[in-house]
Parts: structure tokens; C-alpha cells; sequence
């Protein structure tokens, strides 16, 4: 039988020491597991998250609708603008003169459609005279056909006043005819809706819109970028200017796993961190939608898998945020800031797929359809110019 002493000096071999050690470090292996599972079983499988996301934002290009000459450039590259600010103005003399031109032209069609008003009146007085020319020779003819018979009349004689006869309705037939072309070109419509004025009141706007597009002002609020014109410069219609960005409207793409999309939902809050404020500053948003495809699928060039050497690559899927607008209004982001995303999957409620919505659609700064005081001088000008 073994006395306490043999067994105390067992324990202190070599051999004792290493089973001792075995069965701790088995301990505490067994311990860190169970803490690692009950963490996860509690917290970490309700949350997936990733680094592979990016902060994004509307960026509108601002387009020159006309050709024409830079005059002035009024805000600089990082300024904020808002919606109407003027941004840039060309030279406008030429617009100017063209507008000139076309109203010039308004007032010069209304006083010849003026003009052909008054010639249904003398059209119709002209066939009377017609009508009355025609009934004499008709009478002319039967006296001449009565005494025909007895000699008093010779063949050529009343072969003559056939030919009056046939004259007189000819004629008839003729003015009949220009007034049926004066009624159709006057008929059932004042001077100020002929087609002809309306066409040079079009013409007017045009010129007017194209003497408006010389100024051209901030469709939105934002920030200006990508400013590529200068003074003096010549350019055309379609040539990028500038780019504004919607900061106020920010979102996150966030990029995840293939294996992390399948308890995401739309509508799951998500944390976000900004390597630009660091873990201080947390975004709240939530998840508005997922992109139809991988981010390899929408790729310049997509790969090519089917070839003999293949390796299955984990694919990711954008997901767009929304962030909270106060918290982005306190800490404004930049496009293509890295963030840092964490999803909570505790509600499960929400769609896989965006349903259909009546949502209006983004829209740029409204200009009216008509500039009122375009409209005022078109009436003067057709007032002027129509006797009244």
C-alpha cells in the first residue's frame, strides 16, 4: 500500500508534471469551447458582417444641352452648391441674336396670315361676279339658239357664245375652287392658332430655351467633382461639365459571402463603422435590397468557368444600405469610403426580393415648361402685329 509521501513524490516526477499539464490545458480547452459555443449560440450566429463594403452616392453629370463658349464658371472643384445655383454661363450672343431672329419672324407670319383672312371675302364677291357673268351668257346663248332656226343668226355666231357660255363656267368653277383654298387655310381658326404662327411661336420657345440653356445651374444639392471646362473654352452639346455628388443621399454597398445571404432579409438593421471616424462614430441603416448578381457576373470581363482548370471562388453579392440621413447629415461620408458592416438577423420577417413600388422616381430641380414672360411677349407680339 502506497503512503501519502510516495504518492506526493509521484506527482512531482517528471511523468506527474506533463499528465498535470495535459489535464489543464485539456481544461481549458474544454472551457474556452464551451464559452465560444455559447457565445456564438446566444450572439455571433444572429450576426454576419463584413470589410468589403464601400460607401456610394448619386453622382449627377451636369451636360452642356447646348454648343457655345464658356464665359463664366462659378463654383470650384470640393464646393457645395444647391438646386438652381448658377453653375456656368456661355457666351450668349449668338442665342440672343437667334432669339431676336425668330421673333421677328412671329410678327412677320401673323401679318401674312392676316392677310389671307380678308381674301374670303373678295373670293366670294368674286364668284357673284362669275355667277352673274355666266347667267348673261346663258341668256345670250338661248336668244340666239331661239332665232337660230329662222337665219337671223349665224352658225359661227352662236358657236361663239357657247364658247362664252363655256368661258363664264370655267371661270366660276376657278373662283369656287380659291375659295374653297382660302377657307381651308383660314376656315374655323383665328390668325393667333394658325398653324403658321403656332409654328413660329414654337420656334420663339425654341430660341428662348436655347438662350435659358446658356446658364447653366445645379439640378441638385451636392458637391461639385469632376469639373472638366475652363474660360474660354469652346464646347458642344452633350460635352460633360461637371459632376455633382448627392452626399446628403449616401448609401453603403456592402459585399458578402454567397454562404452569408441565406438569413438576410430586406429591412435587417445594420451597424456600420467608417475607417474615416474609426469605431467611435456607428451608422445605423437597414437593407434595402440585393443585387440581381454577383459582383464577378456584372464584371467588364465575367470568368470563364467553363475550362478544365477550374476552382470554386466563395462569390460575393452586393447589398445595398440605407443609413439614417441624421447621422449622415453630423458625420458626412465620401464615395468609396471602406466600411465595416454588420448585419442583425434576429427578424426574419422581411423579403428576399424587392417587392414592386409606386416610389417617385429621382428627379433633378424642376424647370417650368413655359417661362411666363416668353409667353407675355409672344401675345404682345401677335397682338401688335394683328391689328388689335
Amino acid at each position: 500500500m502506497n503512503s501519502p509521501e510516495s504518492a506526493v513524490a509521484a506527482a512531482d516526477t517528471p511523468s506527474g508534471k506533463r499528465k498535470r499539464g495535459l489535464l489543464l490545458l485539456a481544461a481549458v480547452v474544454l472551457i474556452a469551447g464551451a464559452a465560444w459555443f455559447v457565445w456564438w449560440y446566444v450572439h455571433a450566429r444572429w450576426y454576419v458582417s463584413t470589410q468589403d463594403a464601400y460607401a456610394g452616392a448619386t453622382i449627377v453629370q451636369v451636360t452642356s444641352e447646348i454648343a457655345g463658349t464658356v464665359r463664366t464658371v462659378h463654383p470650384r472643384e470640393t464646393e457645395s452648391v444647391t438646386a438652381g445655383q448658377p453653375l456656368i454661363e456661355f457666351d450668349p450672343a449668338d442665342a440672343r441674336i437667334a432669339m431676336e431672329v425668330a421673333v421677328a419672324d412671329l410678327g412677320a407670319t401673323v401679318r401674312q396670315v392676316r392677310g389671307s383672312y380678308p381674301q374670303t371675302g373678295r373670293l366670294q364677291a368674286q364668284i357673284s361676279a362669275r355667277e352673274t357673268d355666266l347667267a348673261r351668257a346663258r341668256d345670250d346663248l338661248r336668244r340666239r339658239q331661239s332665232i337660230a332656226a329662222g337665219g337671223a343668226v349665224s352658225a359661227e355666231e352662236l358657236a361663239h357664245a357657247r364658247e362664252v357660255v363655256a368661258g363664264a363656267e370655267a371661270a366660276l368653277r376657278s373662283a369656287r375652287e380659291d375659295l374653297n383654298v382660302a377657307l381651308a387655310q383660314t376656315g374655323g381658326i383665328e390668325a393667333a392658332r394658325h398653324p403658321q404662327v403656332m409654328r413660329a411661336v414654337a420656334r420663339v420657345r425654341e430660341a428662348a430655351l436655347a438662350l435659358e440653356r446658356t446658364r447653366v445651374t445645379a439640378p441638385v444639392n451636392g458637391v461639385v467633382a469632376r469639373k472638366g471646362v475652363q474660360l474660354g473654352q469652346r464646347v458642344n452639346a452633350g460635352t460633360p461639365l461637371l459632376a455633382i455628388v448627392e452626399l446628403d443621399d449616401a448609401w453603403v454597398d456592402a459585399n458578402f459571402k454567397e454562404v452569408q445571404l441565406q438569413r438576410m432579409r430586406i429591412g435587417q438593421p445594420v451597424e456600420l463603422r467608417s475607417d474615416l471616424y474609426g469605431d467611435d462614430v456607428v451608422y445605423h441603416g437597414r437593407i434595402k435590397g440585393f443585387s440581381p448578381g454577383t459582383g464577378a457576373a456584372f464584371a467588364l470581363l465575367p470568368a470563364q468557368n467553363a475550362s478544365g482548370n477550374w476552382i470554386k471562388i466563395v462569390q460575393r453579392v452586393p447589398v445595398r444600405i440605407l443609413l439614417d440621413p441624421k447621422e449622415i447629415a453630423e458625420h458626412p461620408l465620401r464615395v468609396g469610403l471602406s466600411m465595416h458592416a454588420q448585419v442583425d438577423l434576429h427578424d426574419q420577417s422581411g423579403p428576399v426580393l424587392a417587392e414592386p413600388t409606386s416610389a417617385v422616381a429621382a428627379t433633378m430641380a424642376d424647370r417650368p415648361e413655359r417661362d411666363e414672360q416668353v409667353e407675355a411677349m409672344i401675345v404682345r407680339v401677335i397682338a401688335e402685329n394683328s391689328g388689335r
